[in-house]
């Protein structure tokens, strides 16, 4: 009797661990006001108390009617809160999601697939983790968005299910990284576009070598404020964040950030697009290592709310700081004399994202059929923070650089542009967006800035800024082409168009020269064939690890990813070959047609002026810049002396041709106070004041 007791409970254990739960939910018509549409349904005598490896959801099933299957984003929203994407924007002009079962265990991903969807699909996000120990017992919520607000095209839910078993979805589990891990708390809060929500900001970093553990103690333990940010980036599942450093009470304050510097601006950039994590680094370390401040970066993995959302670049917020753009500051009651003329940020740029307020330029774009425009925008001062006094200075000084520039005697190194404009960064400039072939470059995301007078006064290009679709990341506008110039930007249909400055800088012969001898220097040590190999492959074995993480988080190698051009590659590794192979190719067509001719001794074109010197950043905490222009072979020496005249650093330059030089003098260990810069160029000697902070 015992023995068939004994054996009726094997076999009912047996059948309640064979037979799934399914629980049905009902439908509706899906909104088309670019919101979400909920759909609630009530699971409740589970057979044990909590979702996990053991036992969980097995498939989410839905059966969705859609015209335009790429407008619809499908979420699944556990009762805890964890939120999983089964699909965004996939299936193009396809229709309907027809009985579509989404498992973890599907041979194909949803993002791989075509409509109509029929049958099991790997969802965008593991659904796993949804099986994170919680009571499974309680509302869970099917969230469909149309994405496109207000069209013609509707869509309606007849129904959906949610199954429980026990062959669960993996979870995925995230423990530990050989990067930094940054933890976010948002207090079941969905972070916003707009504004900025509190939320417990916590980064493991046990120190260069060491693993970091999800159960290590945080280096840095505090608050923020964080949204979503970006323009065409927001359309992506993985999102890209901004975020301020708070204290308890919600006021920002400057925080030092894995030993980057103290500041309380950040950004968390999730470069969907971008399969190699390189693009907008290669952009940034470019910038910075032709001497110019270029927003600073450190890989992260993030984790939000308890879920893993892969690679990361934590980096700097373009900013007006000491330690960032270093330009004076300009406060509200400034605005008379030198103090009205500087510093400015602007850029130019669509008016989404983090656009504002600023004026149309009075000199349109070279190509204009539909009677395109340059707007320039406001960044610093904010456009709710700038004076009227303020707008018309900068407003009228621009006005002026263009009108030199466009104007008959735009050469005159007196009266010309080079009056208005710091020509070293123009150059500097073109060579980036040149070299990476940015499809965006000019255009958008186009930064320049002023000093104020008695600082040096000239508008300056940079920082650079977002190239995630740039170095052969874009499939139109000539951005999947090794070949042709970036900025003869091939769209005449577009919006945004190529300001006039870029194609008339270059008919100035002298100019042309200088940007020659710049690109033939660099391309010897900074921009060689040999330095971007071994920079992206330092990028490539730092993240070996993560990316493997992160594309199971994102199954979307091999996979078309607006704008990837093709083919793609099936592998990271693929991904990062594909990269340098293009860098040699596009170097290759450079140096065959970059115009100018760099001058050797003898050519008139150097004779008889005068050599000119810029320094920058000035004031500066460690590093100067010194960008030189030598017009005759001869010996260069630099000197800082102290204000009674002592020697306190000196250095030989050797012996150089004519051309265009940068140099960078290390003035760490002399104390804060006021200097002078001596350069010998040649026998001629050049002073400059600098300020060491």
């Amino acid at each position: 009797m015992k023995q068939f007791i004994l054996l009726l409970g094997i076999l009912g254990f047996l059948i309640v661990r064979v037979a799934g739960q399914t629980y049905s939910g009902s439908g509706g018509a899906v909104g088309n006001t670019g919101t979400a549409t909920n759909y609630a349904l009530e699971v409740t005598g589970l057979p044990q108390n909590t979702t996990g490896s053991d036992f969980g959801v097995e498939n989410v099933t839905i059966n969705l009617m859609h015209p335009y299957d790429a407008e619809i984003e499908v979420k699944i929203v556990a009762p805890d809160g964890t939120t999983r994407i089964l699909t965004h924007a996939n299936g193009g002009n396809g229709d309907n999601y027809s009985i579509t079962t989404f498992t973890d265990f599907a041979s194909t991903s949803v993002i791989d697939g075509t409509a109509p969807f029929n049958g099991s699909y790997a969802p965008q996000q593991t659904l796993g983790n949804v099986n994170n120990g919680q009571d499974g017992n309680g509302t869970w919520r099917l969230s469909i968005t149309d994405l496109v607000a207000n069209n013609a095209n509707s869509g309606y839910l007849s129904a959906w299910s949610i199954t429980f078993g026990y062959n669960p979805n993996p979870s995925g589990d995230f423990t530990s990284s050989n990067l930094p891990i940054v933890v976010i708390d948002t207090h079941g809060q969905t972070i916003p576009d707009d504004p900025k929500i509190p939320v417990d900001f916590d980064i493991i970093y046990n120190g260069p070598g060491v693993r970091n553990f999800l159960t290590d103690s945080s280096s840095f333990q505090g608050f923020a404020g964080i949204e979503i940010r970006g323009s065409s980036s927001q359309m992506f599942p993985k999102k890209s964040y901004g975020f301020e450093t708070w204290n308890m009470l919600g006021q920002e304050i400057d925080t030092t950030l894995l030993g980057l510097p103290s500041e309380s601006d950040w950004i968390l950039n999730a470069n969907y697009t971008d399969k190699t994590f390189c693009r907008n680094v290669l952009a940034y370390q470019t910038w910075m290592n032709m001497g110019h401040y270029a927003t600073r970066y450190r890989y992260v993995e993030l984790v939000i709310n308890g879920e893993y959302l892969g690679i990361y670049v934590l980096s700097e917020k373009i900013k007006r700081s000491k330690v960032r753009v270093n330009i004076a500051k300009l406060n509200p009651d400034e605005n008379t004399g030198d103090d009205v003329t500087g510093g400015y940020i602007l850029k130019i740029d669509k008016t989404t994202g983090s656009g504002g307020d600023g004026w149309v330029s009075p000199f349109p774009p070279p190509v204009n059929p539909n009677g395109q425009s340059i707007f320039i925008q406001y960044d610093y001062p904010a456009s709710d923070q700038i004076t009227d006094p303020q707008k018309t200075y900068i407003q009228s000084y621009v006005n002026q650089f263009e009108t030199a520039l466009e104007g008959p005697t735009f050469a005159d190194t007196s009266i010309g542009y080079r009056h208005y404009a710091d020509e070293a960064s123009f150059f500097d400039y073109f060579l980036v967006n040149e070299i990476s072939k940015n499809v965006d470059g000019y255009r958008l995301s186009t930064f320049f800035h002023k000093e104020i007078d008695s600082r040096g006064s000239k508008i300056r290009m940079g920082p650079v800024w977002d190239y995630d679709i740039a170095w052969h990341n874009a499939d139109y506008c000539g951005g999947d082409q090794s070949t042709g110039w970036a900025y003869q930007f091939p769209c005449n249909y577009d919006t945004w168009q190529v300001p006039f400055w870029w194609a008339r800088l270059l008919q100035d012969p002298l100019y042309a020269s200088h940007l020659k001898c710049r690109w033939m220097y660099l391309r010897s040590n900074i921009l060689s064939n040999q330095y971007f190999e071994n920079f992206i492959d330092s990028i490539a074995n730092q993240l070996n690890e993560a990316q493997a993480r992160n594309f199971v988080k994102w199954p979307i190698l091999g996979i078309y990813v607006w704008p990837n051009p093709w083919p793609f590659p099936q592998t990271y590794a693929g991904e990062i070959t594909s990269l340098k192979e293009w860098i040699n190719t596009r170097l290759g067509w450079l140096d065959a047609n970059m115009p100018g001719t760099c001058y050797t001794v003898g050519q008139e074109e150097f004779s008889g002026k005068r050599p000119e010197i810029e320094v920058f950043p000035n004031p500066a905490h460690n590093i100067l810049t010194i960008n030189s222009e030598q017009y005759a072979k001869g010996a260069v020496k630099i000197q800082v002396l102290s204000q009674s005249g002592s020697e306190l650093i000196s250095v030989e330059g050797g012996t150089r041709a004519p051309g265009y030089y940068t140099d960078q003098l290390n003035i760490e260990n002399l104390s804060p106070g006021v200097y002078l810069l001596r350069m010998n160029l040649n026998g001629i000697v050049i002073n400059r004041k600098i300020v060491k902070l």
